[in-house]
């Protein structure tokens, strides 16, 4: 898709060029290239990681009946990955749901009794022994009911543990187990990572670390996309010969292509303040994948490449071959003009 929007714009200034018919001009804004001062950025690599990863393991014993995944495959939180066979399991569940059904009407035969007994020695027309019989057996019932019913919720506990299921939102990175293999208790099965959350791990000097704030956010540059990211932590312990330490970065991201250890960029600036040429921040955009600004020279877009050195609150400090003090750099307007192309300036 890339290459057919540069051949349109290719073919467009082709055309320009050749005299087919000169385009109108394009209305935009300009705003004067100024002198400023600026901390210039460095840039430093580091290395993405899964923060979340889980061994999952098998919380029981039997036969692999079922496997609903491979590797590099995607889950759902809930997601069933392995089933293991639960056939006698499932016959002794049948067998306490009748025992707890039988113990459910046992109770309430006792029941039963012991409320029509409880009225009739207030009138004193039992003897105390036959009262006191019928109350242990309501009692009796009652505690059998429930040995019944723990029993039974025990069971259906194991038979969950027969389904293994995603606990979260993850990717496949490793399968450990076949069908019809022997899951024992735990034997892990698979291995997952959550890619929405990943930890940016940098080896910074120390002149960069002070700086940093848990408060602020950090603009990372992950296949040239930028993830807004937290400081999480700067540990203590470096590398002696680089004197550098670890710093990590988190953040959350929505991308479904990412790799353990795959390359990251962040821009710090340096301590040293130096000067440099200042425009707006409008007025650096991205084409063809660089940065560019273009100027309008008596009354022509002329596209230059630049590079950011840092920036202020409202501008962007840059460097480019040619570029001086008080041009006229476009701010507004510029994302639909091409090289070459008659433009003019509404605010002179």
């Amino acid at each position: 898709m890339k290459v057919i929007k540069k051949l349109v714009i290719l073919v467009g200034l082709a055309i320009y060029s050749l005299g087919a018919g000169a385009p109108p001009a394009s209305l935009v804004n300009t705003a004067k290239v100024v002198n400023g001062v600026v901390n210039p950025l460095e840039e430093f690599i580091g290395t993405l990681n899964f923060s979340k990863t889980s061994a999952i393991a098998s919380q029981t014993k039997g036969a692999v009946v079922a496997i609903n995944f491979e590797t590099g495959d995607r889950l759902r939180k809930g997601d069933i990955l392995i089933e293991i066979d639960s056939k006698v399991l499932d016959a002794q569940i049948d067998s306490l749901k009748a025992n707890v059904n039988i113990s459910k009407i046992n109770l309430e035969n006792a029941t039963r009794d012991y409320n029509r007994y409880k009225e009739l020695i207030e009138k004193k027309s039992i003897s105390q022994k036959v009262f006191d019989d019928s109350f242990f057996k309501y009692s009796s019932a009652k505690q059998t009911l429930n040995m019944a019913q723990a029993n039974l919720n025990e069971q259906l506990v194991n038979k969950e543990k027969k389904t293994i299921k995603a606990p979260f939102d993850s990717v496949v990175v490793e399968k450990n187990i076949e069908l019809s293999e022997w899951a024992s208790e735990g034997k892990t099965v698979a291995t997952i990572v959550a890619t929405n959350e990943v930890d940016l791990m940098f080896n910074l000097p120390t002149s960069y670390i002070y700086k940093l704030d848990k408060n602020d956010s950090y603009d990372i540059s992950l296949k040239g996309q930028v993830i807004k990211s937290k400081l999480y932590a700067s540990i203590a312990k470096g590398d002696k010969r680089t004197r550098t330490f670890p710093v990590k970065f988190k953040a959350k991201v929505n991308s479904e292509f990412l790799y353990d250890g795959m390359e990251v960029k962040i821009n710090l600036p340096r301590s040293k303040k130096q000067d440099a040429l200042m425009v707006p921040r409008d007025a650096v955009i991205k084409r063809f994948g660089q940065n560019v600004i273009f100027l309008n020279v008596d009354g022509i877009a002329t596209m230059l490449p630049v590079q950011i050195l840092g920036y202020t609150k409202e501008n962007v400090a840059v460097s480019a071959m040619g570029l001086k003090e008080g041009a006229s750099v476009v701010v507004k307007g510029n994302e639909r003009i091409f090289p070459k192309q008659p433009i003019k300036s509404l605010n002179k």
